[in-house]
């Protein structure tokens, strides 16, 4: 795609969720036309898009009807099957490309990919059986390791932690995935992730590294500015550019990493699309990253990444409808100073499901924390003790 889609034009997305949901207000907003091919049932998200396939994404009639409608192409989901994408790839652009994505997606290729550029992450072993599994424990550290599958596995899903005395053949028998990777468990002193945009002629920008505190496996909270020492701060920029650059990236990805107690910043994983962590960009930043995403897409350049303010940004998960009979008090919440109310659309509310999340700007950073302590009263969220 040598020059820049026009308005009118039709932006194609595979996924169905709140991403797409989020690009396709960008887009609309900007005169583009969506065309959302989900893979099943609308769960609610993907409804604001002007056209939707249902249709499961092995179906070679929805592969014509995509192709015949999309001038371009992307994803907000990893997890689409890579002879999906190629397919795609072979007839529209693809933003990112297949195999920036089928590394992203792909725990095994991810870990090789980093390793075999040298970048930073914690040491692992590929494992295949309860072989290999056993000659791979005794060489995890005192602090244990993590069994991850090396496919399909977010928000802690497909994760198992193990220790270097635990029986070989009991843990892979309870492990359901043909192949896995064990890493090393990082004693952590935080995490934070980088959101780079990188365009069709290798322009790249940068947001500022992002704060980011899980519970129970799933964002919490992400804050901008980072509590984060500069130097540590100018290393996530660069490593998370440098691997947009090995990528041949085109579009936004997000980085995550670790930092350890130690001081080491090791790079956890990646994502080939927006993130839940870059939410924040919407309402405190100069370009949201669904903006950026689109403008990837486009052939346009990246706009701005400046922070007009300080923010939280707080995930919903369904147990806050669960906890308030079903009625969360939104008026409460849309009362507090510089709060930002976003929800997802979605049919229904399940314990550990991501249904919206309130962003909070502020003059301040101290007066943002008191706005979000104050949403987690209301909402009957619990408060974390590292904040």
């Amino acid at each position: 795609m040598k020059d820049s889609l026009p308005p009118g034009s039709t932006i194609g997305v595979l996924g169905g969720g709140q991403l797409g949901r989020m690009l396709t207000i960008a887009s609309r907003r900007m005169g583009y036309r969506v065309l959302s091919w989900i893979g099943g049932p609308d769960t609610g998200p993907a409804g604001l898009a002007d056209e939707v396939i249902e249709e499961p994404f092995d179906s070679a009639d929805a592969l014509a009807l995509f192709l015949e409608k999309a001038d371009v192409a992307t994803v907000e989901f990893e997890n689409i099957p890579l002879s999906l994408l190629e397919a795609v790839e072979g007839a529209i652009p693809l933003y990112p490309g297949s195999g920036a994505i089928a590394t992203c997606q792909h725990r095994e290729r991810e870990k090789a990919f980093l390793s075999q550029n040298a970048f930073p992450c914690a040491h692992f072993h590929v494992i295949d059986s309860a072989p290999a599994l056993a000659s791979a424990l005794p060489q995890l550290p005192t602090s244990g390791g993590i069994l991850k599958t090396a496919e399909f596995g977010y928000d802690g899903k497909g994760q198992l932690p193990v220790s270097s005395t635990d029986s070989a053949d009991s843990v892979w028998s309870r492990f359901d995935a043909p192949r896995a990777v064990l890493e090393e468990k990082i004693n952590l002193a935080g995490e934070l992730s980088v959101l780079v945009v990188r365009d069709l002629s290798g322009k790249i920008v940068t947001y500022d590294p992002v704060e980011n505190i899980h519970r129970d496996h799933i964002l919490d909270i992400s804050r901008v500015p980072a509590c984060l020492p500069e130097e540590v701060a100018q290393q996530a920029r660069e490593v998370a550019t440098g691997i947009a650059e090995a990528l041949d990236y085109v579009g936004i990805l997000a980085v995550e990493f670790f930092l350890s107690q130690s001081g080491d910043l090791l790079v956890n994983e990646m994502a080939p699309r927006p993130h839940n962590s870059g939410h924040h960009t919407i309402d405190a930043c100069e370009t949201s990253q669904f903006e950026q995403q689109l403008r990837c897409l486009i052939g346009a350049k990246p706009g701005s990444t400046r922070l007009h303010s300080p923010t939280m940004m707080l995930n919903l998960l369904g147990d806050v409808w669960g906890d308030a009979d079903g009625k969360p008090p939104w008026d409460e919440i849309l009362a507090l100073p510089g709060s930002h109310l976003h929800l997802y659309g979605k049919a229904e509310a399940r314990r550990g499901r991501k249904m919206g999340h309130v962003t909070f700007t502020g003059a301040d950073a101290d007066s943002v924390l008191a706005t979000q302590t104050r949403a987690r009263e209301i909402l009957k969220i619990p408060e974390l003790a590292d904040h």
